[in-house]
């Protein structure tokens, strides 16, 4: 991460639909979005699901058929030899290269390809994988949603047993679309709060599969260091997750509010800008003479007024004003300087 900024990932997933090719306009849509990374998914379908395990009630809705998810996650694998191609290809175009680890043989093949290893929400509980994964000694991203807490401070818990790398722990409600009473983005926040320090270094981030961009956006506001979210290039495409995802355009627009709250959202200080140091003067307010003055007269409150501009005695002296005697004559609606009186 830069900065201090939130890391951008652009979640490919398998919006590729089997296409190295696809996978490779994704990467591109990404780069033009300004994403920090982009991501996919790596599995073999016969070691990640039964042949008889049904799709979830979103992939039949979006996909329209019936089918087995091993059936569709087989139109969906890439082959070891492609993530090493789309490795080279992210490199090329200066965009980091992630995939999530979906199985222990995943680990073993991406482990020469990432900087990090993503671990999906599903996996949140399975802890010989989260072993395997925290030996690779790498950052590590890790989903939370469907998990209650205990089941989050567990798997922190193994994974801190063999490493001290960062773990960042990304918020999530595991639905597609999430709607929107479903989001509780506050979770994030308590995320942070429980386990931050006791599993140092840990940050929190949010794994968003909402409609729209506005909650990620929210998200980054209330201190998420780490986002992705689903994309593709186009929504009407075959596949189960094109319709819950943003399209390039959504994507770029989501990643330039990102960096538009995170510049507006600045330091932890109160002072003065440089804009406002050159307004300032012109609208704070001076202490005035209500009325002629006369030298050696002294000076009482109705003899004063406070008005614009801020470049005489701010109006904060005024009962220090008042009682002093006059040293000069001072002329009505003259702003008063200390060397009058």
């Amino acid at each position: 991460m830069k900065n201090n900024k939130c890391f951008v990932i652009a979640e490919a997933g398998v919006n590729h639909n089997g296409s190295i090719g696809l996978a490779k306009k994704l990467i591109d849509a990404a780069v033009d979005a300004g994403a920090d990374a982009v991501k996919f998914q790596t599995f073999k379908a016969e070691e990640l699901v039964t042949k008889s395990a049904p799709s979830a009630e979103y992939q039949r809705r979006t996909l329209n058929v019936k089918e087995s998810q091993s059936a569709m996650l087989r139109r969906m694998e890439l082959q070891d030899k492609d993530f090493i191609e789309l490795k080279k290809y992210c490199d090329g175009k200066g965009i980091i290269f992630l995939s999530t680890s979906h199985t222990e043989s995943a680990v073993d093949i991406l482990d020469d390809l990432v900087p990090a290893f993503k671990i999906p929400s599903p996996d949140l509980t399975n802890l010989p994988l989260l072993e395997k994964v925290a030996k690779k000694q790498k950052w590590i991203i890790l989903s939370t949603g469907m998990a209650s807490m205990k089941e989050v401070e567990e798997a922190l818990s193994t994974i801190r047993k063999i490493t001290k790398k960062k773990i960042s722990l990304l918020h999530c409600t595991t639905g597609y679309p999430c709607p929107l009473e479903e989001v509780n983005l506050r979770a994030m926040v308590l995320l942070r709060e429980k386990f931050g320090k006791k599993f140092a270094p840990m940050e929190v981030g949010y794994s968003d599969h909402t409609e729209g961009i506005f909650v990620a956006v929210a998200a980054v506001v209330m201190g998420a260091r780490v986002l992705e979210k689903h994309f593709t290039l186009d929504k009407n495409l075959p596949g189960p997750d094109h319709k819950a995802s943003l399209d390039p355009r959504e994507l770029e627009d989501m990643v330039k509010a990102i960096k538009s709250i995170e510049m507006a959202m600045g330091k932890a200080i109160k002072k003065p800008t440089l804009s406002e140091k050159k307004i300032k003067k012109v609208v704070r307010k001076s202490i005035v003479a209500k009325v002629n003055i006369k030298i050696g007269e002294t000076i009482r409150k109705d003899m004063l007024s406070i008005k614009r501009p801020g470049t005489g005695i701010e109006p904060k002296y005024f009962d220090k004003i008042v009682g002093k005697k006059a040293k000069r004559n001072i002329k009505e609606d003259k702003l008063l300087e200390w060397n009058m009186i």
